[in-house]
């Protein structure tokens, strides 16, 4: 016994060593030299956890998409406002005729707005929208109009109140002013709705049996999704911005809706393949959040852009599209209600429309 203690002690003794030579060293450092190797370690676990988030979306922009993953007809394009305030003519339809031609579009949501702060709508905002909803009716059968109505909203911008009732019900006759107009349909982009804000869900109930009743297609641009879980938590008490929804406030959106699309662009990406990585992980989570009776629509980047939050030469129409066309495939390849949504008309170039037409119309 007296053999195995002494074995045991020489061993602890042994490891122990080192771990006293280290605080031995400790005790000997200045305060200040202490302080920087506290700051060394504590910014090394988030880059370290940053690093690992950044391996994932690069490991799911890997592999080949699926021939399958393509359009099914059910894309959409974000149109400005020019349509409806008389910069826009005749000639300009028949341009969009041809843009669209050959594509699987079947949605425009097209800027109608902006909403006033409580809600209301003045038609002085839009004064061709009957001009031109009769003549792309006429020019595109089969193509459905959407009014695209946003503002910014509390609790982050002081403007839209969703939590105020006399608010949502302003919204709601200002969905039924759209209609009255001639759309087939009311899209809503209101932005920052923080996830778990109840009044954002109560419009939606409110104006759903709106559009119902009229044979109408209600849908709404939704933020990205938690690429981990409770990240909006921290992004919004750290900066005070809500940037993504969890997935359980993501399908509370879609289940109200018929159509939803995820702005899955301004992502902070630096390169392409994070990028379409990103995105292919956004568009399988999107798929899991949302019921299979609701159109999917997943945004393109028609824009570019060098500022904080988007690298216009990371986010690419081309990553986009392979991320997009990754994700249906892992995730519900044969599902059909679903699409790609294009942001935006007026900042699109050439070069997108054919990185649109060659990555997921034009797929052989």
């Amino acid at each position: 016994m007296a053999s195995v203690k002494t074995v045991l002690t020489r061993v602890g003794r042994a490891v122990s060593a080192p771990f006293g030579a280290l605080r031995e060293r400790w005790r000997r450092w200045s305060r200040w030299r202490r302080a920087l190797l506290v700051l060394a370690l504590v910014a090394a676990v988030p880059l370290a956890a940053l690093g690992s988030l950044l391996t994932v979306f690069r490991l799911h922009y890997t592999g080949e998409p699926a021939p399958e993953a393509r359009t099914r007809g059910r894309d959409a394009v974000w149109l400005g406002h020019a349509w409806v305030d008389g910069r826009k003519t005749d000639t300009d339809v028949q341009a969009l005729v041809r843009q669209l031609a050959g594509t699987g579009v079947r949605d425009l949501y097209v800027h109608t707005g902006p909403l006033e702060h409580d809600g209301s709508l003045p038609a002085s905002v839009h004064p061709r929208a009957r001009w031109f909803t009769e003549a792309a009716h006429r020019a595109l059968p089969g193509v459905r109009l959407q009014g695209w109505l946003g503002d910014e909203v509390k609790p982050e911008k002081d403007a839209l109140d969703l939590d105020d009732a006399p608010t949502r019900e302003r919204i709601t006759a200002s969905a039924r002013q759209v209609l009255d107009q001639g759309f087939d349909g009311v899209h809503f982009d209101m932005e920052p709705i923080r996830p778990g804000t109840a009044g954002w869900l109560s419009l939606l109930d409110a104006v759903r049996p709106v559009t119902a009743a009229r044979g109408a297609v209600l849908s709404v641009a939704a933020p990205q999704i938690d690429p981990v879980p409770g990240l909006h938590t921290a992004a919004i008490a750290l900066t005070d911005h809500g940037k993504w929804w969890d997935a359980g406030y993501f399908t509370e959106t879609a289940r109200r809706v018929d159509q939803i699309a995820v702005m899955s662009y301004d992502t902070s990406m630096p390169t392409q393949p994070l990028y379409g990585g990103y995105v292919a992980q956004q568009t399988e989570m999107a798929l899991a959040a949302t019921p299979p009776g609701v159109d999917l629509l997943m945004g393109l980047p028609f824009f570019w852009a060098d500022q904080p939050g988007h690298d216009g030469d990371a986010e690419t129409v081309t990553a986009a599209v392979r991320g997009v066309r990754l994700g249906l495939g892992r995730e519900d390849l044969s599902r059909r209600r679903f699409g790609v949504a294009l942001y935006v008309d007026f900042a699109s170039t050439p070069e997108h429309w054919a990185a649109y037409r060659r990555g997921w119309v034009d797929v052989s």
